[in-house]
């Protein structure tokens, strides 16, 4: 049986899926773009200033689900520039210290412009 995670806290989702699942000792957060959470206007121009917004995102979303980002064990980043990835990781490791498995891949585009997207599979919180 699985739990369905959804706050307030970051923007509302802009697709029908959920913010977060919880199914065993596993959190899945669904992807974070870098839209502020009080506005629903992305932040930032540049892909270091994005990559704060969607780790912060992360962050917040994790939390409500019982989980941080310190116990992220995969994640998956979309970026739409691969010249991008040197500052993406600059920014992804203050994030991500304990080094999760991770996918990293170029897209074509992300939904409202997006430079980068994130999505996460953490343990919940022992």
């Amino acid at each position: 049986m699985s739990t369905t995670v959804i706050t307030e806290k970051v923007p509302f989702i802009i697709g029908p899926y959920s913010q977060a699942v919880i199914s065993g000792n596993l959190v899945f957060a669904g992807g974070q773009i870098a839209m502020n959470p009080k506005t629903g206007d992305m932040e930032g121009t540049t892909v270091l200033q994005q990559t704060h917004r969607v780790c912060m995102n992360l962050e917040i979303v994790l939390k409500e689900a019982g989980s941080s980002l310190d116990n992220a064990v995969k994640t998956v980043c979309y970026l739409t520039n691969m010249d991008d990835y040197y500052a993406f990781n600059e920014v992804y490791e203050h994030y991500f210290k304990n080094k999760p498995a991770r996918s990293c891949v170029a897209v074509s585009s992300l939904p409202k412009g997006a430079l980068v997207e994130i999505d996460v599979v953490a343990e919940l919180n022992k």
